[in-house]
């Protein structure tokens, strides 16, 4: 098509690039360049236009701001020294000039390059090929047969992309879904029944792939730790890929590992001939040395991997903002002021336990990256290497990251949840499940943790996926049979007795105590985080900071059996029941004489330490630049709590077997299981921790088999939250999205609004569009321009009129950023050529004469200068007298990206979008 234009054309022309204003988005170098170059003939070229918008990641020159919420100024006109307001700040960035530029450069041929014959030569390549959009395309066909559902897709308008940490527009994207379900049911031929069919189908078949893929993954993850985790101790001379259980298997249940074991060589027997022991000798400082440079290795090659590999500024594709880069200058230049460098963060999407961030991803916002393929595979290497380390972490939270990530990428393969955001997230609430499903084996408390947890939208057909992912995910693991016991986690466990009525008080007190240790074990790892991980040296050395804490861990738990396990061996061994006669003593937690304090101080002291090194170990521990659970040192840290209880209250049934307290017994020495209460303390602790209930429970309920211990467990359980809740108002999720600054809008919380009104939040200094003015292409991308470098890169632009009485200002549509910015950089080398905005007609009008709005909006879309398209007719709007909480349910319950507020008589006074709300409702928490 570029050899039928002439030779003056721009080149930019010439190449089709970017091809209209349905097309996906280009690539963001390219499309900052175009946009910086608005009032300039020199354009440039088209790049990687072989792409489209599900390309890969790709990295750009210029690094990304992920600007979270706005920070909150005091609005100009406040009166009252306690309100509460959100102003728009200014540009904070060097070198962006707002003034138009007054001149131009003027070719050769002023007849080529004329108005006119630019807008006919971008109006023939649009009208002669137009690439629809990927988000929208299902969207975008309109003709005669199909009236109503594409003028209300019309009305709503067009999105083209979102970027990392902007809100999704649910409301748009289930308009978007009816009308293209709606679409495929009118179709009456037998292959539209058989597409139909499919399209009712793929989400179970989604889940199902998400399931299996989920447990492959998870078994290779734990076949992986638990293979690095004893070689440093040592390795299997007949296999050395095998785990030592795999290594030296043990004809009863798995037990204790001390007897000897002839295939198992430790690091001691290696070099005895360097030290001079015999072999089979004890050498604890070659043992040691050993030990702790295997695990610095595996816990600094897990944090390199994790820094070097997801750090969020290679995470950049191109639906990020061109404009938004700290780089952007219409001058072409790469002037980045140190201001701009402050404000950037840099995220390590592979750290952590992830669950924060899918919490955030389910709300709502979008985090490029952050479920991608690499994310995926440097999360699930790392979750190897460092729970094969020994540090104080679990894999249990990274394993639902992992699953997130499995869901996200199959999602991809069908447009109906690939180009839709809210229908996405249905799959991430089904992959939450499966992740913990192999995590415990209990696909009903995955289910019921999606639900309680991290999942935002839940309706009944969401929880029927997440069940069957669930359920395939168990079913898979189970057969993949991870840890060789037929059991799909290490630490499932069933008792032969049952609990008494008198036990109902240690239970409640094993409750308090795991309420007390969750909230002061978040208050200091939120104090820490951000005070010395944060505040210190280690903020800019995160490597050095693993290292440190790694060897701080080999110190401290060397020397204790029960702190050097593994934090599964650990909780297994702590919820065993001592069986009589059975050989297998649990690494001496069975105490041969409960009666005996000689016998019985010694396990408890060694227990008592290894609580208190996991307590303090985990308070360091989780936050590192490593993938790293909270799970499974919290479960530790309650059965260890628990398993002293329990040894505690069989001490006293054998010195008063005839008390009335212990009357029930009948004797029976064996009527105390340690095992139990160590269970019961380590749920409680979890719910203290993360604020969990019922899932909690139910998990339980299915690592035991049983539904015998539901009331101590329950009643622990809601204990245990309620006096964290007391202590600390907030889980430990929760701290550390408050930390992250993520943009996290709880639908659970209560706010207490006072005197406050709309008035105190609406943002009426936002610029805005008219369209009684001239808007010319450079207007525009200067007003975006100043939008984005105000840090409002999730917000718009209202389309306003004159009223009719000419008093005010009358709405009549709303542009978002990226829309249009995805316009501005089509029409680039228009820059003095005028935009157009107009509205449809009404629904009544239209079903007198759809043909005729039919064929005026296909006019419309083939003029590359009327935004018309992208333009939302029918935003929600509120009046400013309204209460604060039907505002709030707005963001809430209907899941608005921005709401529009008018006065009593329906003209424009303001807009409020969900970052503002948010920062709003960050200073009334802080108020309060």
């Amino acid at each position: 098509m570029s050899d039928s234009l002439p030779k003056n054309v721009p080149a930019s022309i010439q190449s089709g690039t970017p091809s209209g204003l349905l097309s996906g988005p280009s690539d963001t170098d390219h499309r900052r360049k175009r946009l910086q170059r608005i009032g300039s003939l020199s354009l440039p070229t088209a790049q990687n236009q072989a792409d489209n918008e599900t390309t890969a990641l790709r990295a750009v020159p210029t690094r990304t701001n992920y600007g979270t919420l706005p920070i909150v100024h005091p609005r100009r006109a406040s009166t009252k020294s306690d309100q509460i307001s959100v102003a728009r700040r200014q540009p904070t960035l060097t070198g962006l000039s707002r003034t138009r530029s007054g001149t131009r450069s003027v070719p050769d041929s002023p007849s080529a390059f004329s108005p006119t014959f630019i807008r006919d030569t971008l109006r023939s390549r649009i009208s002669q090929q137009r690439p629809i959009s990927a988000y929208d395309a299902q969207l975008a066909n309109i003709n005669a047969d199909t009236p109503g559902t594409d003028i209300d897709v019309r009305t709503n308008g067009f999105r083209v992309w979102y970027s990392s940490f902007s809100s999704i527009d649910w409301l748009h994207d289930a308009i978007k879904d009816s009308a293209r379900f709606a679409r495929l049911r009118r179709g009456k031929s037998i292959r539209s029944r058989v597409r139909l069919t499919f399209d009712k189908s793929i989400g179970w078949i989604i889940v199902t792939v998400v399931g299996f893929l989920t447990a492959i993954v998870a078994f290779l993850v734990v076949r992986a730790e638990q293979w690095l985790f004893d070689a440093k101790q040592g390795y299997c001379t007949t296999a050395w890929w095998h785990a030592r259980h795999f290594c030296c298997p043990l004809p009863d249940e798995y037990g204790s590992l001390d007897d000897i074991c002839p295939t198992w060589r430790t690091w001691s027997d290696v070099f005895a001939s360097w030290t001079g022991r015999e072999l089979g000798g004890d050498d604890s400082a070659v043992q040691y040395l050993a030990y702790t440079i295997i695990a610095v290795l595996l816990a600094s090659t897990s944090s390199l991997l994790t820094i070097y590999l997801t750090a969020s500024t290679s995470f950049v594709t191109r639906k990020e903002s061109g404009v938004l880069s700290p780089g952007f200058d219409k001058s072409g230049e790469q002037n980045i002021s140190s201001s701009s460098q402050a404000k950037r963060r840099v995220l390590y999407y592979a750290a952590g336990s992830g669950i924060p961030e899918i919490k955030t991803i389910l709300s709502g916002f979008v985090i490029h990256g952050y479920l991608g393929l690499r994310t995926l595979l440097t999360k699930a290497v790392g979750l190897a290497l460092s729970v094969g380390s020994g540090l104080s972490l679990g894999k249990e939270g990274p394993f639902v990251h992992i699953a997130c990530c499995v869901g996200n990428i199959v999602s991809r393969y069908h447009s109906k949840y690939e180009n839709n955001e809210a229908k996405r997230r249905e799959i991430f609430s089904a992959a939450c499940a499966a992740g913990v499903a192999v995590a415990f084996g209990a696909p009903i408390g995955g289910t019921l943790f999606s639900l309680e947890e991290v999942s935002y939208f839940f309706p009944p057909k969401v929880m029927w996926r997440s069940f069957f992912c669930a359920m395939i995910a168990a079913v898979t693991l189970r057969f993949l049979n991870p840890f060789g016991t037929g059991k799909v986690v290490l630490f499932q466990v069933t008792y032969d007795k049952d609990w008494h009525a008198y036990e109902l008080i240690f239970f409640l007190l094993l409750g308090v105590l795991g309420g007390v240790y969750g909230a002061y074990f978040s208050k200091l790892n939120y104090r820490w985080s951000r005070d010395v991980r944060g505040g210190t040296w280690l903020k800019s050395h995160p490597v050095a900071e693993v290292i440190l804490v790694t060897l701080a861990t080999t110190v401290l738990c060397f020397l204790n059996p029960y702190a050097r396990m593994g934090g599964t061996e650990l909780v297994y061994n702590l919820f065993s029941e001592c069986r009589t006669g059975s050989k297998n003593s649990h690494f001496d937690l069975c105490v041969l004489d409960p009666s005996s304090f000689g016998h019985i101080w010694p396990v408890v002291r060694a227990i008592l330490v290894a609580m208190i090194v996991k307590g303090f170990l985990t308070i360091i521990t989780f936050g590192i630049k490593l993938p790293a659970g909270i799970f499974i040192p919290t479960l530790g840290v309650g059965a260890c709590a628990g398993r002293i209880v329990g040894i505690a209250v069989q001490y006293l049934q054998y010195h008063y077997p005839k008390s009335a307290v212990f009357a029930v017994c009948d004797g029976d020495m064996d009527c105390v299981v340690p095992g139990l209460y160590a269970m019961v303390g380590a749920a409680a602790a979890l719910s203290g921790v993360t604020r969990t209930t019922v899932s909690l429970s139910v998990i339980m309920f299915e690592l035991t088999d049983t539904l015998t211990y539901a009331v101590p467990v329950m009643l622990s359980v809601l204990v245990a939250k309620t006096v964290a809740d007391a202590l600390e108002p907030k889980g430990i999720y929760d701290l550390v999205i408050e930390l992250s600054q993520l943009p996290y809008l709880d639908a659970k919380h209560e706010y207490l609004w006072s005197n406050l009104s709309i008035k105190e939040v609406t943002d009426r200094d936002v610029d805005v569009i008219r369209v009684d003015q001239h808007n010319t292409v450079e207007s525009l991308r200067d007003q975006l321009q100043s939008l984005l470098n105000a840090e409002h890169d999730d917000g718009g632009f209202p389309i306003l009129r004159p009223s009719f009485d000419g008093d005010g200002m009358r709405m009549i549509g709303y542009i978002g950023a990226s829309e249009l910015e995805h316009a501005l950089a089509v029409v680039a080398e228009g820059a003095t050529e005028e935009v157009r905005f107009h509205t449809t007609y009404s629904h009544e009008e239209l079903a007198t004469s759809f043909s005729t709005w039919a064929e005026d909006t296909r006019q419309s879309e083939e003029d590359p200068f009327d935004f018309s398209i992208y333009m939302d007719q029918a935003p929600l709007a509120i009046q400013s007298n309204s209460p604060l909480e039907l505002l709030h349910q707005f963001f809430v319950k209907l899941g608005a990206r921005y709401v529009v507020v008018t006065d009593t008589d329906g003209d424009y006074e303001g807009v409020i979008d969900k970052k503002t709300w948010l920062a709003f409702l960050s200073e009334l928490e802080e108020k309060s």
